[in-house]
């Protein structure tokens, strides 16, 4: 096993892999920049190292302080976790250059998966359902005629983008280029890539989303599906697994070719394909080559420990567990708390007077969160997962509830109303299977 990680990365994630860490015998460093000097991994990593001021810029994406921190503190391997670095190659072909471990996908992979374009056609290669599109860029030249093949509507994407940016549905033929002008001016300003490419929009589509794991060797297993459906903006709110309403048989083909995929990868680590799901068709839309922020679920569900796999695998020790012995138990859903208006979805960073966690049956509350903790304003807004797992859906979700009736967050404000009083109250949702404009629209924000 590793002997010491470099937790490169903040907030709840940080400590999440803390924790794995600690179970498995690993030392931990925490790095973390001068607005974090607070955070409850800081204090509990066996040793700590300021990387830089507050911007994310002079700190968490300061490749250089990275590996110095490595290498002054004797650490063997780099986590990124998720967002800031996770899907960087450059920084993972730097950490392995420097002589650590980076835990994830090798540079290649990531570089390929990172990319729509080479991503599609890999994913077609497996036999993995695709979107009908344009196999590779769209120019000014050809726009027209691709739109006119696919079919409208359809949706031009940047190739590098990623977070809901760079994409632009299109309705009407004359406004085909004029759309793709602007979306490859946001893709070079946003991701220094202004290569885009053209699908079919689909009207009414599920976001499911399939969890891998692979030793990097040419094994991988697959731990069941998700729902991301409930979303705002492009960000997700509401996860939960496994997806509601799928047919097994359905599941079992799209998990058998992202396996395929996998294999023919030599993946490593964690991964997730992420698909469209509509008309009991699937359709790949991307894959994240990290950790979820919504990995909980899948691990309440199948009782596999994501993070500690992902060591596993970098230490090259292979998976802890086969494919056959792997099996779905219950239903887990998770509310993302985020320190926002629950109105206007502004971000209210600030301290917090008094912060209680709630319990109970099948409630696990990934934070890191504390009474007396200063929320900084120069980061994402999430501040806790709260996860709620039952025999069946309807205990998960009464759980759910009843754990959002009990957190107390008090000195900033949150979106657990949102959770609470419409979300959960919401007979769409309820029922299970609603689309990913659903929330957005009872919201009234289309």
């Amino acid at each position: 096993m590793l002997d010491k990680v470099v937790i490169a990365n903040r907030g709840e994630i940080a400590l999440r892999i803390l924790r794995a860490c600690k179970e498995l015998g690993i030392k931990t460093v925490a790095v973390y920049s001068k607005a974090d000097r607070d955070l409850l991994h800081v204090r509990l990593a066996d040793q700590a190292v300021c990387i830089g001021p507050a911007p994310s810029k002079a700190s968490y994406l300061n490749i250089p302080a990275l590996i110095s921190a490595a290498e002054v503190t004797d650490s063997q391997a780099i986590h990124p976790g998720y967002g800031f670095l996770a899907e960087n190659a450059d920084f993972a072909e730097c950490v392995e250059k420097s002589g650590f471990i980076f835990i994830g996908p090798r540079a290649e992979t990531i570089r390929m998966m990172g990319n729509k374009v080479s991503a599609i056609v890999a994913m077609k290669a497996a036999g993995v359902p695709t979107v009908p599109g344009s196999d590779g860029a769209v120019s000014e030249e050809n726009a027209e005629a691709m739109a006119e093949k696919i079919g409208l509507p359809v949706i031009i994407k940047a190739a590098s983008g990623g977070g809901g940016r760079g994409m632009r549905v299109v309705h009407k033929m004359s406004d085909v280029k004029s759309a793709l002008a602007v979306t490859r001016s946001e893709a070079g300003a946003a991701f220094g890539d202004d290569t885009v490419y053209m699908e079919k929009f689909l009207v009414h589509p599920r976001h499911v989303e399939i969890q891998v794991i692979g030793d990097g060797e040419g094994k991988a297993i697959h731990l069941y599906d998700r729902d991301c459906s409930l979303q705002r903006r492009h960000q997700k709110v509401v996860e939960e697994a496994p997806a509601p309403h799928i047919p097994m048989k359905l599941r079992e083909d799209v998990y058998a070719a992202c396996i395929k995929a996998c294999e023919q990868m030599k993946y490593r680590g964690a991964g997730t394909f992420e698909f469209l799901y509509e008309n009991e068709r699937f359709y790949f839309i991307e894959m994240n080559t990290r950790v979820q922020v919504e990995h909980p679920v899948t691990e309440m569900v199948t009782g596999v420990d994501i993070i500690k796999e992902q060591l596993r695998v970098a230490a090259g020790l292979g998976l802890s567990v086969t494919q056959d012995q792997i099996s779905l138990h219950g239903h887990a859903v998770e509310s993302r708390i985020n320190a926002e208006d629950p109105k206007t979805f502004m971000p209210c960073p600030g301290k917090v007077n008094y912060y209680h966690a709630p319990g109970g049956p099948g409630i696990r509350m990934d934070s890191h969160l504390y009474s007396g903790y200063s929320v900084p304003p120069h980061y994402d807004s999430l501040i806790g997962k709260l996860i709620a797992f039952g025999e069946s859906r309807e205990i998960a979700l009464k759980r759910l509830q009843n754990a959002l009736d009990e957190i107390v967050i008090d000195g900033i404000r949150s979106n657990i109303t949102l959770h609470r009083d419409i979300i959960l109250q919401d007979p769409g949702f309820l029922a299970g299977g609603v689309d990913i404009h659903h929330l957005e629209n009872k919201l009234g924000l289309t």
